[in-house]
């Protein structure tokens, strides 16, 4: 068995999507970054990748590669997870936290956990998603980026 850790940040922008655990939130903003820019999901690839010993998801998909522009995260998601598994190691579970000001996220954290289940073939109840504020501290209080903290667990298949 191992553990990962992973983080994720990203500036919220006027005009673009705001994603997060491969949900789309109705909001006139959205993160900033050269995929779909979801902290969540990212941290999470940063998390299992971390777990199995390997480099972070900006070596496996750069910035500066341009057919990476505008992907949906989810997708980075599983290239990992095959990746994982190529390398011999399956996700037990993961769980994460999101630090937002806005948007609320409570009511769609049954969509996230159902997508990103989706995404790595892990059971609902075996992804954890909590969503805090940052009490007003920092860039994260002041409403102007998004982050997420993440942790794996790995078995060897």
């Amino acid at each position: 068995m191992r553990i990962g850790h992973g983080y994720d940040i990203h500036r919220l922008v006027p005009g673009r999507p705001l994603i997060l655990g491969g949900v789309r939130f109705e909001t006139d903003y959205g993160l900033e970054g050269h995929s779909d820019a979801d902290c969540l999901t990212h941290a999470m690839c940063d998390a299992l990748l971390g777990a199995a010993g390997l480099p972070d998801i900006g070596h496996f998909f750069p910035n500066t590669d341009e057919s990476l522009r505008g992907i949906d995260s989810q997708l980075l998601l599983q290239r990992v997870i095959a990746e994982l598994a190529r390398r011999g190691w399956a996700p037990v579970n993961l769980d994460a936290t999101v630090i937002a000001e806005r948007p609320r996220l409570l009511a769609r954290v049954p969509e996230m956990k159902a997508r990103l289940a989706a995404s790595t073939g892990l059971a609902i109840d075996a992804i954890g998603i909590k969503a805090t504020t940052n009490e007003g501290v920092g860039d994260l209080g002041r409403g102007i980026a998004i982050a997420a903290h993440a942790v794996a667990l790995l078995q060897r298949i």
